[in-house]
C-alpha cells in the first residue's frame, strides 16, 4: 500500500517527463539546419493505389527521406527503406561525418557532381585522393573504401550531401503540391573545376512522383557533370527472397570484387547469368548478392523502367528514367537487407579511370553557361 502512496506520489511528475520525451519525438521539424519539407494529397481512388507523401530534407541536399502511397484495403506503405524522422534526424545531426555519408544509408540521397565511386592517388594523410579529367587534376574527399584490410580508399557518392538549399518553395499543383530550391554549388568546397547551380524541382501527384535536378554550369571553366540519387525501395513483406526486380539492360560491368566493387573497364553480357533481369516480371533475388552496373539500356515510351516487385505484398514500384543522359543503373540489394536500391545515373563507376580507355563513362562535359538535366518518376502498382 506504502509502495501504492507513493507511485501516485509521483506521477505528476514521471507523466509530464515522459510527455516532453514523447513530444521532443514527435516534434522533429529540422534536419541538417533546415525545416523538413513535406508534399501530402489524399488518395481518393478506392480501387488503385496513389501517391500519398513524400518527405524532403533541404537542409541534406533535397535528400528524399519518405514517399508513401495509399494501397485500397491497406493504407499508406512506405516507398522507400527509412526510419522515422527522429532516427534519421538523430543518424543525420548527430552521428554523421563531415562529408554526409550517414545520407546516402536511408531514404534517397542525390548525387552530384558524381555518383558512385573515383579511385586516384592517396593523399600523405589519407584523407583525399587525386584523379584526372581531360588534363585537370581534381582532388576530392577519400570518403570511402573497402570494409577487408588494406581496403583501398576513393571518393563516392558526390559533393551535396551536407549541403544547404536556398529558395525553398512550396506550392499546390493540380492534384499535388510541388517543392523545388536550389543550392548554390560554387566549385563544390574547392573540389571542382567551375562552379554550379543546382535547381531541384520534386512534384507529388497521384500518379507518380517527378524528381529532377537542373545543373547549371555558372562558372568560366567547363566541367564534368553527372546526377543520380540512391533511393532504397522497399519490400512490404519482408521477404526479400521472392521479391522480383526487372532491369531493361544487357550489359553489366565487370568489377574485382564485391568489397571494391571498383570496375575492370570490361562490359559483360548478361543474358545466360544470374544477373539477367531482362525478363518481363523481373527476376527472384532469391539470396543472390547486387551491387552491379548495369548499361545498354532498352529504352521503351521514352523511358528507362526498372520494376522491383512484391508479389508476397501484391505491391509494385516503377522506377522511369526520363533523362537522355542516364546511361547506366546501379542495383545495389544485399541478400540479408529488406530493399534493393535502384539508382539511374549519368555515368559509370570510376568514369576517371584509365581500365575505361576510350569508352565514353557517361560524364556530361558542361561549358560556361550550359545546363544538363536529370529527371526520374517514381510509380505504384499491384503486380
Amino acid at each position: 500500500m506504502r509502495l501504492f502512496v507513493r507511485a501516485l506520489a509521483i506521477l505528476p511528475f514521471v507523466v509530464p517527463a515522459l510527455m516532453v520525451v514523447i513530444g521532443h519525438a514527435q516534434a522533429v521539424t529540422e534536419i541538417g539546419g533546415q525545416k523538413i519539407v513535406t508534399l501530402t494529397r489524399t488518395a481518393e481512388s478506392t480501387t488503385r493505389p496513389e501517391l500519398t507523401s513524400v518527405t524532403v530534407l533541404p537542409g541534406r541536399g533535397m535528400e528524399v527521406l519518405q514517399i508513401t502511397a495509399n494501397f485500397p484495403g491497406k493504407g499508406n506503405v512506405d516507398v522507400l527503406a527509412s526510419p522515422d524522422l527522429a532516427t534519421a534526424a538523430h543518424t543525420l545531426d548527430q552521428e554523421d561525418n563531415a562529408i554526409g555519408a550517414k545520407g546516402y544509408s536511408l531514404g534517397a540521397a542525390f548525387l552530384v557532381p558524381y555518383p558512385n565511386r573515383i579511385r586516384g592517388k592517396l593523399s600523405a594523410d589519407g584523407s583525399t585522393i587525386t584523379a584526372e579529367w581531360e588534363g585537370h587534376s581534381v582532388t576530392l574527399p577519400a570518403n570511402s573504401g573497402g570494409a577487408l584490410p588494406g581496403a583501398e580508399r576513393h571518393a563516392m557518392h558526390g559533393l551535396i550531401l551536407k549541403s544547404k538549399t536556398d529558395d525553398v518553395t512550396v506550392k499546390k499543383i493540380p492534384g499535388g503540391e510541388q517543392v523545388t530550391g536550389v543550392i548554390h554549388a560554387g566549385d563544390f568546397g574547392g573540389h571542382w573545376l567551375s562552379k554550379t547551380d543546382l535547381h531541384f524541382t520534386i512534384t507529388l501527384t497521384a500518379e507518380a512522383v517527378d524528381v529532377s535536378v537542373v545543373a547549371h554550369n555558372v562558372g568560366g571553366e567547363s566541367e564534368p557533370i553527372a546526377i543520380a540519387w540512391h533511393p532504397y525501395f522497399n519490400l512490404p513483406s519482408g521477404d526479400r527472397t521472392q521479391a522480383r526486380v526487372h532491369v531493361p539492360a544487357t550489359m553489366r560491368a565487370e568489377v574485382d570484387n564485391y568489397d571494391n566493387v571498383f570496375p575492370t573497364g570490361k562490359l559483360l553480357p548478361v543474358e545466360g547469368t544470374p544477373y539477367d533481369l531482362t525478363a518481363v516480371g523481373g527476376r527472384a533475388l532469391e539470396k543472390q548478392f547486387f551491387d552491379d552496373n548495369f548499361s545498354h539500356i532498352q529504352w521503351k515510351d521514352g523511358a528507362a523502367t526498372v520494376e522491383v516487385i512484391d508479389p508476397a505484398a501484391h505491391y509494385g514500384v516503377k522506377i522511369e528514367g526520363l533523362s537522355p543522359s542516364i546511361k547506366a543503373i546501379q542495383v545495389y540489394a544485399p541478400p540479408a537487407k529488406q530493399f534493393v536500391a535502384v539508382e539511374h545515373q549519368d555515368n559509370f563507376g570510376d568514369p576517371f579511370g584509365k581500365e575505361w580507355g576510350k569508352v565514353d563513362t557517361g560524364m556530361v562535359t558542361l561549358k560556361p553557361g550550359e545546363s544538363t538535366k536529370w529527371h526520374v518518376r517514381v510509380k505504384v502498382f499491384v503486380p
